[in-house]
């Protein structure tokens, strides 16, 4: 449809596109497979990462709102497949903005890596028993710190991860305030004092897995 359309406008003889719409275009369409892309793993990631928080009962759902196979409320795993895809997108961004250059080597190996240690962050918050939630949120704010040393280790990284973290912290005060869900044995007003741990560490490893998908062309110029 394209091409007839650019025939008829220039008079019958083709129409090449000049190099400056095909790299829009290509542009455009690069962020929109990113995005797409980013939807998917937070939404793999919130079934995987909620279903260890249900099975521990660390989070509980109302029975009425309980429809998936995973046993996690539907509205969970679109808000953070849309999280991931907008901290994907940010944080080579910003390194872009902010002239600082990811310096560790980039390979997907590492960011699998990355993903590994996150889920296991996340699995020792629900699998692990501690003596007290002191320790287990002072050991999961150095196993989280950790993870930004070994795969992140810039400021910008650093300080999205706390920043966002931060703001999901608020937000999930919100959402249990109003009855949407509960934590078992809160011991930070509604919630878990380990949570905004576990929030820097998700961003650290989404924010890696958008910039090792920034290095990607995943559209061709002609």
């Amino acid at each position: 449809f394209s091409e007839v359309s650019d025939v008829l406008l220039s008079g019958g003889a083709p129409m090449r596109r000049g190099p400056y719409i095909s790299m829009i275009t290509n542009r455009t369409m690069n962020l929109l497979i990113r995005a797409a892309m980013l939807f998917m793993v937070g939404v793999f990631l919130a079934l995987v990462l909620n279903l260890l928080q249900v099975q521990r009962n660390v989070t509980l759902f109302p029975p009425d709102v309980i429809s998936s196979i995973f046993s996690s409320a539907w509205w969970v795993p679109p808000c953070c497949g849309t999280a991931a895809a907008l901290i994907g997108l940010l944080y080579p961004c910003m390194d872009r903005r902010l002239g600082e250059p990811h310096k560790l080597k980039r390979e997907w190996s590492n960011v699998m890596r990355c993903v590994a240690v996150f889920v296991g962050i996340n699995h020792a918050s629900a699998k692990v028993d501690f003596a007290n939630n002191v320790q287990l949120s002072l050991t999961l704010a150095a196993l989280s710190v950790g993870l930004w040393w070994t795969f992140d280790r810039s400021r910008s990284g650093f300080g999205l991860g706390v920043i966002i973290a931060i703001l999901a912290t608020l937000a999930t005060q919100l959402l249990v305030y109003n009855g949407v869900f509960q934590y078992t044995s809160p011991d930070f007003l509604y919630i878990r004092s380990w949570l905004p741990c576990i929030f820097f560490a998700g961003v650290i490893t989404v924010g890696n897995i958008g910039r090792q998908l920034a290095l990607v062309n995943f559209s061709h110029t002609s």
